[in-house]
């Protein structure tokens, strides 16, 4: 018998200087109503905030995605630089369902701290929609 075992990551990682966060809404100080990135990395050392927002959409829409989902976060990037005294960057990781990059995913993944590769993010996109 095989068991298979999905790893989600735990809602909110601290080390030292750097905490992150996968899915958890930010409280904030005036009405803001899309709160809640997919993962959002505050490193108070460097004094940055990065919202990462991902989508696998079909491939005709990843650009109007991308349009739409830079518009939707904007404000809660403002409300954080204001509130938290922070440099905010907002990462969109969009992949079309059969792997198609929107322009720029190389660049704004090497902002992105630690070890990813774009091939497997394209990889998985493709895999978790044909199978």
């Amino acid at each position: 018998m095989v068991h298979t075992h999905t790893h989600m990551p735990k809602p909110v990682y601290v080390q030292e200087a750097v905490t992150v966060s996968w899915n958890q809404s930010v409280h904030t100080d005036r009405k803001v109503t899309a709160k809640r990135p997919d993962i959002l990395i505050k490193n108070r050392k460097e004094k940055t905030c990065i919202l990462i927002y991902v989508a696998i959409p079909a491939d005709r829409n990843a650009v109007l995605e991308k349009g739409e989902k830079k518009l939707k976060y904007k404000n809660l990037c403002i409300e954080i630089q204001q509130m938290w005294h922070l440099k905010c960057k907002i990462i969109l990781v969009i992949i079309g369902a059969t792997g198609i990059l929107t322009k720029g995913l190389r660049k704004n993944m090497e902002v992105i701290p630690g070890k990813h590769s774009v091939d497997s993010l394209q990889k998985a996109a493709i895999l978790r929609n044909h199978t």
